[in-house]
């Protein structure tokens, strides 16, 4: 009896210090845990980002692809219908998400039902690329809560534009390549390159854009990967895991609606932290805000942001033909691009 009485202690001795033992290898491996998903909220923009883009397998035709709506609600099938006769027309199979037409508030749908849509396609196998419906406001309220593990494993391309941006940088942050373009929901509107340079993407055709020089453009030429998208997005995402990496990149940006004032803001938040001064190139897609109600601020777009970028030397193009307009060029973002931009003509090609 003495001795079981004496051996007791002992027992809770060891046990305590097997379950600190336990208690702490969970702890450390949580920590490690965060710490990983910590080391990708704040880019630094004064190291390159050491990762290789992977391009997902271009489409081939009896291709399926699904058209999801993760931010703004449409309203019917008659938005999209445009769309998918397109797709269709290029031999492709399209499904449209179960709850695409749903709304909920501003939304097309909840946020679960968004969600839900988006991490299907982005799970079945079957979907070889993911076209989002429309943009509008809403992806970053589920971006966190999407599983990308079988994307990685089976990657796919993901195509969309504004408010999609959200999609685009946390994807290429995965190390993942995506095509900026045009949507169903607007494609009713699109203009025939807008239509052609989709496809050449989707299907892996090489192609390349000359347009007229701006007299604003900074000269010179650069290669470079290409990434971007909405420039009030890319903003939204600096300190997340969402933020773009653009050392060593050519940037491309385009916004619709907002004050220049706001313009001016978001070009200098860019520049505060190290983002503009180690680009290869940046390239400016469409603005269109009310130039008459802006005139007081004492300057365009450009010269906002030639201001933003003047003291560094890479070459920059104005007026390129993607963004809120009809002839919404498409671009593949995560690919190498190159830019010569000269006296008469601004060259871009893949």
């Amino acid at each position: 009896m003495i001795n079981t009485l004496h051996q007791f202690p002992k027992r809770m001795v060891i046990r305590s210090i097997q379950l600190l033992f336990i208690v702490v290898f969970v702890q450390c491996k949580t920590h490690n845990h965060t710490m990983k998903h910590a080391s990708l909220v704040r880019q630094d923009q004064n190291k390159p980002q050491a990762m290789h883009f992977t391009k997902p397998p271009y489409l081939k035709k009896g291709d399926t692809i699904m058209i999801v709506a993760p931010a703004g609600f449409v309203p019917d099938t008659t938005e999209i219908d445009p769309g998918i006769e397109l797709a269709k027309s290029w031999g492709l199979e399209v499904i449209v998400g179960k709850n695409a037409f749903k709304k909920h508030n501003h939304f097309a749908g909840t946020d679960e039902e968004r969600q839900n849509d988006l991490q299907l396609a982005l799970n079945d196998k079957k979907i070889k690329a993911i076209w989002c419906s429309r943009g509008g406001y809403g992806t970053v309220r589920i971006i966190d809560q999407l599983d990308f593990t079988t994307f990685e494993q089976h990657p796919k391309w993901v195509v969309g534009y504004s408010d999609i941006t959200t999609l685009h940088t946390t994807i290429h942050n995965l190390g993942f390549a995506t095509i900026h373009a045009s949507m169903p929901g607007g494609m009713k509107r699109a203009s025939d390159e807008a239509k052609q340079t989709l496809y050449k993407a989707l299907f892996g055709y090489s192609y390349g854009f000359e347009i007229s020089t701006n007299v604003l453009n900074k000269k010179g030429t650069a290669s470079g990967i290409l990434i971007g998208g909405n420039l009030s997005i890319v903003n939204s995402m600096i300190g997340s895991v969402s933020e773009a990496n653009l050392n060593g990149k050519i940037l491309f940006i385009e916004d619709v609606g907002e004050d220049l004032y706001r313009i001016d803001r978001m070009m200098y938040t860019l520049k505060r932290t190290g983002a503009l001064k180690n680009l290869k190139g940046l390239i400016v897609g469409d603005f269109d805000y009310d130039v008459e109600k802006d005139t007081l601020f004492g300057g365009t777009h450009r010269e906002i942001m030639l201001n933003a970028v003047k003291e560094y030397n890479y070459p920059v193009i104005f007026d390129f033909p993607a963004g809120h307009i009809r002839d919404n060029r498409s671009l593949i973002f995560g690919k190498e691009i190159h830019i010569d931009v000269n006296e008469t003509t601004s060259k871009v090609w893949y």
